[in-house]
C-alpha cells in the first residue's frame, strides 16, 4: 500500500467525500450528494478552525477514504487534550483492503503529535462490523453515547 497518500482534504475532494458518506444504509438516509452547497459551507468552516483536520486517503489519484479528526482541549483528566474521530468512510472498492486500519492509525498518531492523551469515537449501534473493527484496533466500548437532533 505504498501508493497511498493521506493528506488534508481540499475543496475539490468534497464531491468524493460526500459520495462516500452517502454510500451506506445510514448515510443514504441523511446525505444529499446532489446538493454540495451545505458541505462546501461546512468545509470552509472546518478549514478555518485549526482544531479540525479533514483528511482523505488517495490512491492512483482517486479519493478512496476520509475521516475528520477534531482536537478538543479540556479540563477533565487533569487538563487532558483529547481527539474525536468522526466520519470515517472507505470507498466500496477499498473495503477490506486494510485502508481503514491505516486511516485510524494515522488519526491515532496525529492525535499523539497534537498532544492528545485520549482518542475517542462513536459508532452507530447498528454498525456491528465497525464495532469489531475498532475493538481490534484497541478501542474499548467504555461509554454509552447520547444524541439529540435539533
Amino acid at each position: 500500500m505504498s501508493d497511498l497518500e493521506i493528506r488534508p482534504a481540499v475543496t475539490e475532494d468534497i464531491e468524493a467525500i460526500v459520495a462516500m458518506l452517502a454510500d451506506d444504509p445510514l448515510g443514504a438516509q441523511r446525505e444529499s450528494p446532489d446538493d454540495l452547497g451545505p458541505y462546501l459551507s461546512a468545509f470552509e468552516r472546518l478549514t478555518n478552525d485549526p482544531h479540525q483536520h479533514v483528511v482523505v486517503a488517495v490512491r492512483g489519484g482517486k479519493v478512496v477514504g476520509t475521516l475528520q479528526l477534531t482536537i478538543v482541549p479540556g479540563l477533565s483528566r487533569r487538563g487532558a487534550t483529547r481527539s474525536i474521530i468522526e466520519g470515517v468512510r472507505i470507498h466500496a472498492e477499498e473495503r477490506g483492503s486494510g485502508l481503514g486500519t491505516q486511516l485510524i492509525e494515522w488519526a491515532v498518531d496525529e492525535s499523539g503529535r497534537q498532544g492528545c492523551r485520549l482518542v475517542q469515537l462513536t459508532s452507530d449501534v447498528t454498525r456491528t462490523d465497525a464495532h469489531r473493527f475498532y475493538e481490534r484496533l484497541g478501542f474499548e466500548a467504555s461509554h454509552l453515547g447520547f444524541k439529540k437532533n435539533l
